[in-house]
């Protein structure tokens, strides 16, 4: 690797360690040159498949959009940062699993589901209800009842009832 100070070609490692999810490594470098040293971060680059929209376009995948649209999602939730990077990585490390050249967005759209619907369910209901373009107040009932249905017990715990129950009014 080539000095950034000096541009000699020579430069050793004098320190690596995992960064993260141990998807990077930091590693301190030491030219051999003018004995000045930095930080270089190596992160294996796997092709992610091109996203087929629902024109028939193809466009490659897009991690940033992909993080907009979750974070629109989450946004005024209790949703740790933490949290949405860790959907974020799983719908990547899907996008991989599968070994396709190409994906419908589509599909990709349904793993975020998936995730929000874990992550917190108003910001579940707030993507499906863009994502598969409600017609009606009672389509969007009709998810919400389904949701409340489908949840399980332990994160329903944590998060907040979307619709009250005739109980439940205090």
């Amino acid at each position: 690797m080539r000095c950034p100070f000096c541009s000699h070609l020579d430069t050793k490692v004098i320190d690596s360690r995992e960064v993260g999810e141990g998807d990077q490594i930091r590693r301190r470098r030491e030219c051999i040159g003018c004995k000045g040293r930095f930080t270089t971060y190596e992160t294996i680059e796997l092709n992610l498949p091109r996203i087929i929209k629902s024109d028939s376009r193809r466009e490659p995948f897009d991690e940033e959009k992909l993080r907009a649209g979750i974070l629109r999602a989450v946004e005024k939730c209790p949703v740790e940062m933490e949290r949405v990077e860790s959907a974020i990585s799983n719908i990547k490390n899907n996008l991989r699993a599968i070994g396709e050249r190409e994906v419908k967005s589509i599909r990709i759209g349904n793993w975020v589901m998936e995730e929000l619907k874990e992550l917190d369910k108003v910001a579940y209901v707030r993507f499906a209800s863009v994502y598969r373009s409600f017609e009606d107040v009672r389509a969007f009932l009709e998810e919400i009842e389904r949701l409340e249905h489908e949840l399980p017990p332990e994160l329903k715990r944590n998060q907040l009832d979307l619709l009250q129950t005739d109980g439940d009014e205090n």
